[in-house]
């Protein structure tokens, strides 16, 4: 049955036209200018995709666009979903499919999450080296998940290291700094008390969001190769914990992404 929606989705799609696709990006909260930077070539709103999940959260727009960036064809969702909205991790990562059956080769994802890490400040980049999942499920455990690949993914690199190196590269030579980390994923949608911020940082945690770990699970039973990374809108120091605003959240990541724009569009000319 999940085959089958699957399957109208990528058919429709692949009758408009849309050329094929070698790069996914997902973008996160408060993290769609990367658009401004593309050719358009097509934007399809979720509502017009069949089976496609659509988005419910205000600042997450909600289409798939197809167009050129930095010379490679790419699609992006721009609107990703989330488990706190209510859907099912099948749901959350429908876009990964969808974006593996249409021919992508390479996965870029962005988020915006808490620094854990208190030497990371606020604006600062991070690109994920690992992950813990902690928000009580994954997107393989359904009767029909076989039928896509091994549901026993191997998560020894569920993040690409050639991918990562690269992008450690680009900001050395365009004076970004970005550190390297791990990050959790709670299921949210409410932020953290102090005692879990003390939690995740006996976790070795350094960054936290809500978003993220269910893709790129997908994407490791898919075997794409994929990088993620964070920017870091606030500080989650529990000791010294300020109230949070989601506009400010928005206004940090608003400030703080030319910088992932950049890695982004120049990793995208090295694939």
């Amino acid at each position: 049955m999940k085959q089958q929606q699957l399957q109208e989705t990528i058919k429709y799609l692949t009758n408009r036209n849309v050329e094929t696709p070698e790069v996914g990006i997902v973008l996160g909260t408060g993290l769609g200018k990367l658009v401004d930077h593309i050719e358009i070539s097509q934007e399809i709103q979720y509502n017009e995709i069949p089976n496609f999940p659509e988005a419910t959260v205000e600042f997450h727009s909600g289409k798939l666009i197809f167009g050129k960036l930095s010379g490679k064809n790419v699609v992006v969702m721009s609107g990703r979903f989330h488990l706190y909205e209510g859907y099912t991790p099948w749901e959350v990562t429908y876009g990964i499919r969808t974006m593996q059956g249409l021919g992508i080769k390479n996965l870029l994802i962005s988020n915006a999450a808490g620094a854990i890490n208190l030497s990371y400040k606020k604006g600062d980049l991070m690109v994920i080296e690992d992950h813990i999942n902690l928000q009580g499920s994954s997107p393989l455990a359904f009767k029909e998940a076989k039928e896509f690949g091994n549901i026993f993914a191997d998560m020894l690199e569920p993040y690409s290291k050639k991918l990562n190196d690269q992008l450690k590269v680009i900001a050395k030579q365009n004076d970004i700094t970005l550190h390297e980390g791990i990050y959790t994923s709670v299921l949210g949608p409410q932020l953290e008390t102090r005692a879990e911020y003390r939690m995740l940082q006996i976790l070795e945690t350094d960054a936290v969001g809500m978003s993220t770990v269910p893709e790129v699970i997908v994407a490791k039973q898919l075997d794409i190769p994929c990088c993620a990374i964070s920017v870091l809108t606030d500080e989650c120091d529990p000791k010294n914990l300020q109230p949070v605003d989601i506009s400010d959240i928005i206004a940090v990541a608003g400030k703080a992404e030319p910088k992932l724009v950049t890695l982004f569009k120049e990793l995208i000319k090295q694939l």
